[in-house]
């Protein structure tokens, strides 16, 4: 199956952060990065107002694996919470690394640890426009439009800049 998945960080040396997840996620046995978007920095979405200063780093992976989500999920939490993320009421919290899955193969699924596709990953162009980049003519479940025409249509507001193209 395939994996999308959203990386990003807006503590400390972030560059690095996005590096060595996307090592830790490459070590998970099982489980085979395809292909890498972009880096862009980022305008934070959705932080409190003493966090907005702290732009963002993101890029999205894609990974090819048998592994099931919920168990995925589990792996991306350990990397997370061992990279220094404090899990925390506030989700939006600064963190040194978040690793989300936008989407995963054709599934559809909605239950109390997690929701697939993403439930806003559409509307975020730090997610959009990663995504665009290597999978631009994918169309994720329950949509009508390809992720390059979805990133067309996304309002201007949320600043997304090319930083690094290999890394």
């Amino acid at each position: 199956m395939e994996i999308g998945l959203s990386l990003g960080s807006n503590l400390g040396d972030r560059l690095a952060h996005l590096k060595e997840a996307k090592r830790l996620i490459g070590n998970i046995p099982g489980l085979h990065i395809t292909t890498q978007s972009f880096v862009y920095e980022t305008s934070p979405v959705g932080v409190r107002g003493e966090f907005a200063h702290l732009p963002f780093l993101n890029a999205v992976l894609l990974l090819e694996t048998f592994i099931q989500p919920g168990a995925l999920l589990a792996n991306f939490k350990k990397i997370e919470e061992g990279m220094g993320r404090i899990p925390s009421i506030d989700r939006n919290a600064p963190r040194p690394v978040d690793i989300d899955i936008i989407f995963a193969g054709d599934l559809l699924l909605n239950d109390a640890n997690m929701t697939i596709p993403h439930p806003r990953w559409s509307s975020r162009r730090f997610v959009v426009q990663p995504l665009s980049d290597v999978r631009p003519d994918l169309m994720l479940p329950g949509q009508t439009q390809t992720v390059q025409a979805l990133l067309s249509t996304l309002p201007p507001g949320q600043n997304v800049v090319l930083l690094e193209k290999e890394w």
